[in-house]
């Protein structure tokens, strides 16, 4: 018999609004702290035990996934200056090799970044962000070598092959200029909030300068070149709130204007094509309407294109010389449709499947007449497709490839929905085998997410496909809080209406339950992150409603985090899920924070 470890408790104590925070374990906030570091080493030797009877089904696992797994593939070329761009893996090796060819028969690859050699003798490796200069001579790119996504920029010579002298720390996003050497980039302060946007001009020393600075602790800063490269937007935004500004990118020095100044619950993000600027506002409902506009943000220089509309969530546009691709969200699940800005005709992109993931591919030709997006499911691998305006229909180019078995009509999607308290019909989407004789309740693994009004779409998982295998139903219960129904769902589940977020889940657990889809005994519950807050707030709630539980990377120690604006992106979540300061916002969250609710 192998027993857990048990933790030393040592009570610290805190008022707040005439609460008592009791906190046993504070003592774990010092992570280099010997102690910490033994009781972590005692878990991890609790783990290993506790799962040493399993070492054989965790191969066999491992090798089945492993079959499933295509170690040696290569992703769709796609075309940018001259040069057509793409990355591949090779067997064996752990990450990507990024390379391009010129445009022309015979051309030889170029390797332009090889991860696995940065990567070589360092416990950690990660690759952020990587973008080519406009004439294609110049390589950005920034790496976390820690593991607390901490990036930093680098250079490369594409013609020499070396890497330039310069380097820059914690790099949240850049942007190229049309000179092919001045460069905007968003560094992040110690709380982890990009902040502030910096202007330098390579091989110039002490050319760095700071363009803006955004002081408002519940906002953070982004900086991005338009596809159409005419313009650099640098866009401040909170979780309820945002205002662009913007430049030339053929005058990196020039004037840098303001669209609209920021207002109170209200977004509006911008992109740019030919003579106009596109822009997505909710100042007319809280699910955005498209308008365009030259370069005033006077209210009588917008032409509106697409109306608000209470069933339909304008997502995200994607603009190019002659169309946009609309990104939107009806009933619950994404969709796409085509703007054609010469004629004003409106398409829907056809999809197969209800319950899907849909998301732009790499489209840097502004010019094209043809989309590339990206699309999966419960049942259908990763697949690029090319939508052509012409035509007006999609193509094929790329689907991942799933082991020689793998045949999706072997599986089947359901969606049910449930029955919140309030009467809100909340959906789970579910996936198992077409063959699971369901006379009798079924292992189920239910997940949830719930927060950012981020939507939890399905996608495909060659891990999953072990569990199914073995007659495990799979579901994600698309809880308030999301954004799978637009701003409305995401404000239904967040701040002082956030425990809406867990009823919605148990309702799901318990209508998975009246239809003798599962019972607790045998169903699993799993979220992470701010899901991993969901799973816990439900445990607490219904200790009975789970056989196990699931959490990953779970924010858990809610009050302790709130209330310490030192600690990486808090003062940012204020807007998610209150500001602990306020007694309104300290009650609620007192009330379902996990950790002080055990």
């Amino acid at each position: 018999m192998h027993y857990p470890p048990i933790a030393g408790r040592t009570r610290s104590a805190s008022e707040y609004h005439g609460y008592t925070l009791s906190d046993y374990y504070s003592w774990m906030r010092e992570k280099k702290s010997r102690n910490v570091k033994n009781y972590l080493r005692a878990e991890n030797d609790y783990t290993h035990k506790m799962m040493a009877p399993s070492k054989g089904l965790q191969s066999k696992l491992y090798s089945e996934i492993l079959s499933r797994i295509k170690e040696s593939d290569m992703e769709i070329p796609y075309l940018r200056g001259k040069y057509m761009y793409y990355s591949r893996t090779e067997k064996g090796r752990q990450y990507r090799i990024h390379c391009r060819k010129l445009n022309i028969n015979f051309a030889q690859e170029e390797i332009i970044l090889d991860c696995n050699v940065l990567a070589s003798g360092k416990r950690f490796f990660s690759l952020g962000l990587m973008d080519t200069s406009p004439d294609s001579r110049l390589l950005a790119y920034t790496t976390d070598v820690v593991g607390f996504r901490e990036y930093t920029l680098f250079f490369k010579n594409l013609v020499t092959g070396k890497k330039l002298i310069e380097k820059i720390p914690r790099v949240r996003s850049f942007a190229w200029s049309a000179d092919n050497k001045t460069i905007f980039y968003v560094t992040e302060d110690q709380a982890k909030r990009a902040h502030k946007v910096w202007r330098k001009v390579l091989g110039e020393r002490s050319s760095e300068k700071l363009i803006y600075e955004e002081k408002n602790k519940s906002f953070s800063v982004h900086v991005e070149l338009s596809r159409s490269q005419e313009y650099i937007f640098i866009m401040s935004s909170s979780s309820s709130s945002s205002e662009v500004r913007f430049l030339r990118a053929r005058y990196p020095f020039g004037k840098c204007s303001l669209f609209r100044l920021r207002k109170k619950n209200i977004e509006y993000y911008m992109d740019h094509g030919k003579d106009y600027f596109y822009v997505l506002i909710n100042d007319k409902g809280k699910n955005f309407r498209l308008i365009k506009t030259h370069t005033a943000s006077e209210k009588k220089d917008w032409w509106q294109m697409l109306p608000h509309r209470k069933s339909v969530m304008l997502d995200n546009i994607e603009v190019f010389a002659d169309f946009i691709v609309l990104h939107e969200r009806k009933d619950g699940f994404p969709r796409l449709r085509s703007l054609d800005l010469r004629t004003g005709n409106v398409r829907e992109i056809h999809l197969e499947e209800m319950a899907r993931t849909v998301g732009a591919s790499k489209n840097f030709n502004f010019t094209t007449n043809c989309y590339r997006y990206e699309y999966e499911s419960y049942v259908t691998p990763g697949t690029t497709f090319e939508y052509c305006l012409g035509k007006r229909e999609s193509t094929i180019l790329k689907r991942r490839t799933v082991g020689c078995e793998y045949n999706s009509k072997e599986y089947t999607v359901d969606i049910i929905k449930a029955k919140a308290s309030d009467g809100t019909l909340i959906p789970i989407s579910m996936v198992y085998r077409s063959d699971l004789k369901q006379v009798n309740p079924q292992a189920f693994l239910l997940n949830g997410y719930g927060a950012y009004g981020y939507s939890n779409d399905a996608y495909f998982s060659v891990p999953r496909l072990s569990l199914l295998d073995r007659g495990l139903i799979f579901g994600t219960a698309h809880v308030r809080g999301g954004g799978e129904f637009g701003k409305k769902w995401h404000e239904q589940g967040r701040l002082l209406k956030k425990e809406n977020s867990f009823t919605d889940f148990i309702a799901c657990a318990d209508a998975l339950f009246a239809a003798d889809i599962t019972e607790p005994n045998k169903l699993v519950i799993e979220g992470g992150s701010a899901g991993g807050l969901l799973i816990g707030a439900v445990i607490n709630l219904r200790p009975d409603l789970c056989k196990a539980a699931v959490l990953q990377v779970p924010f858990v120690d809610m009050m302790n985090t709130m209330l310490d604006p030192t600690l990486p992106l808090t003062t940012g979540e204020y807007e998610e899920w209150g500001n602990p300061n306020q007694h309104k916002f300290f009650k609620k969250m007192f009330n379902y924070s996990p950790y002080d609710n055990l």
